[in-house]
């Protein structure tokens, strides 16, 4: 039994070797082959519905004076803005923070252990004045 195509709307086959041919009547097969012809159809069409809007939304924004600029960089920062309030960003932003807030903390901790008067505590682990 030959390999199961499909008819792409260009007009090629693709093999799909995973799928099993199914056993169709010949009735079958003929209403199967004119479903497939009438929704082929229909892309065509809705792809030329698609075209000529395509089409009319250039000759809209060529007489709003929207260039292709504008377009791109009202897309640019609409995008900027989604990775702003994204979980990921803000959780980076966090642990940036955090990594900043650790490392001064540790800084100030060691000019402290350095310093004279925590000197003198370490020296005298009593707590005894030293005289």
């Amino acid at each position: 039994m030959p390999d199961p195509m499909t008819k792409t709307s260009v007009g090629t086959y693709e093999s799909h070797p995973t799928s099993e041919p199914m056993a169709l009547t010949e009735a079958e097969q003929l209403e199967l082959k004119s479903e497939l012809a009438k929704l082929e159809a229909e892309i065509v069409t809705l792809r030329q519905a698609l075209a000529a809007k395509e089409r009319r939304c250039g000759e809209l924004k060529r007489k709003l004076g929207l260039t292709t600029m504008d377009g791109l960089r009202q897309n640019l920062s609409k995008s900027w803005h989604d990775v702003q309030v994204s979980n990921t960003y803000v959780k980076q932003k966090t642990s940036v923070a955090l990594s900043s807030m650790s490392s001064a903390i540790c800084r100030k901790f060691g000019d402290m252990k350095k310093s004279a008067t925590f000197r003198s505590f370490e020296a005298n682990p009593e707590g005894n004045r030293i005289q």
